[in-house]
């Protein structure tokens, strides 16, 4: 008898997974009709409509066999039994992850014979690792959905960009206070929207920022407009600059070395690798006080956090005002190693790119974003070489991605403070909002 039903729930369970895949097929077949199906010629008559049936019936079969592949794959998936011990699995490897991403990005420069471009590189993903750090504690600790990080990231580059232009501050003097600008334009951020959550809340954030990128675009006489701001200094080595042209007062010229591109770019690197280090203490100490833990209070359930006396006014603020900080930091460092800075430098599509990073590797994971703004960033600029297929190849990567790792690369939760022994908090023990 048993065997008869589990005999009819397979035949059930086939039955639908084929009109699953039915369906997905319908679909595929109605985009790929004008993308696949159809090509236009160009030719002495004019344009000549040519179909291509064979190419179209080969893209809606490999889609309904992945959609079936995902299914079976769902449905096989470890169950909620093993959801414990998978995510003692992934902490005892965080252990060890960890310790080897941190002493291959301090050992990088130090490669003999490394080329200056990987350098550079290194230092665009270290950018977006702080970035995302900084981002992290607004939307993966306070849960607080931001879609215009990027006005932080303007207001810290335009800071130090302004200060040095009409002040010719430093830029060790204008990094304090790039963050500390940065800062308040996100309390002025968080006043508006104390008594807004989840889509509102992201409606206005992408509003703010795109208020902060038309200021820097049509102020063009204090900002430059359009045209940016130019000749940005870059920061100094204990008063050494870095001139390829040698001399008194240079970095080469004091050391007695030969000028190199190189030692430049392996001087920011190591300071955008100090500040993304201390973005990281940082949050990593707040968690652990009562403020990270108000955080953490009013990311799971904001009814509840005020019911225990939690003052969520000052919770939101403190977020995003922490957050916008660092933001300001990353910005400030931007200005100096570009030398240039245009509003087209801080479009909606930053904001995007650093929150992708953010849920990619895990909203809350500090080692997950380091590894997701790794693939983000690094990734496509390794494969520049495959022209137009390395973003299909990327997307291709982040679709499979998405669908075995939903919740990011680490998608298990650490409790900040636990009654006896802190165990890991697997995601398939917790539900979108409620951990």
């Amino acid at each position: 008898m048993s065997d008869v039903r589990s005999a009819q729930g397979g035949r059930d369970t086939l039955i639908r997974y084929i009109r699953d895949a039915g369906g997905v097929g319908l679909l595929a077949l109605a985009i790929f009709v004008p993308f696949i199906g159809l090509r236009l010629h160009g030719e002495t008559n004019g344009l000549v409509l040519h179909y291509r049936p064979k190419l179209l019936v080969i893209g809606v079969v490999l889609a309904m066999l992945a959609r079936l592949l995902v299914l079976i794959w769902q449905e096989r998936r470890v169950h909620q039994g093993r959801a414990a011990w998978r995510a003692a699995r992934v902490a005892s490897a965080g252990k060890y992850v960890a310790p080897a991403l941190l002493a291959s990005a301090a050992l990088l420069p130090l490669v003999p014979g490394i080329a200056n471009f990987y350098i550079d590189l290194g230092v665009l993903v270290m950018t977006y690792v702080m970035l995302g750090w900084g981002l992290n504690i607004v939307v993966g600790l306070a849960g607080l959905l931001d879609l215009g990080y990027v006005a932080f990231y303007a207001v810290g580059a335009y800071s130090f960009a302004l200060l040095a232009h009409y002040f010719h501050l430093s830029f060790w003097e204008c990094l304090p206070l790039s963050g500390i600008f940065a800062a308040i334009w996100g309390m002025c951020l968080g006043f508006p929207v104390l008594r807004l959550r989840g889509d509102y809340l992201a409606i206005v954030t992408l509003a703010f920022g795109e208020i902060i990128r038309l200021v820097i675009t049509n102020w063009i006489s204090l900002t430059g407009g359009p045209n940016g701001i130019y000749n940005i200094p870059h920061p100094t080595f204990f008063g050494l600059n870095f001139n390829l042209g040698g001399g008194p007062g240079t970095f080469s010229g004091f050391f007695g070395i030969d000028p190199d591109p190189k030692q430049l770019t392996t001087y920011l690197y190591y300071i955008i690798f100090v500040l993304a280090l201390l973005t990281n203490w940082v949050t990593l100490r707040l968690r652990r006080l009562p403020m990270g833990r108000a955080w953490e209070a009013l990311r799971e359930d904001e009814i509840a956090c005020r019911s225990l006396g939690i003052n969520v006014r000052n919770t939101k603020l403190t977020a995003f005002a922490i957050g916008a900080m660092f933001g300001g930091f990353a910005g400030c460092f931007f200005a100096t190693r570009q030398n240039f800075i245009s509003p087209d430098s801080f479009t909606f599509i930053e904001s995007a790119t650093v929150l992708a990073i953010v849920v990619l590797g895990g909203a809350g994971s500090q080692l997950g974003v380091a590894l997701a703004a790794v693939v983000m960033i690094g990734i496509p600029a390794l494969l520049q070489d495959l022209s137009i297929y390395r973003m299909l190849f990327f997307g291709f990567a982040l679709v499979i991605m998405m669908v075995v790792r939903p919740r990011g690369f680490v998608s298990t939760r650490t409790p900040s403070i636990a009654l006896g022994k802190r165990q890991q908090i697997s995601s398939e023990l917790m539900s979108e909002g409620h951990g």
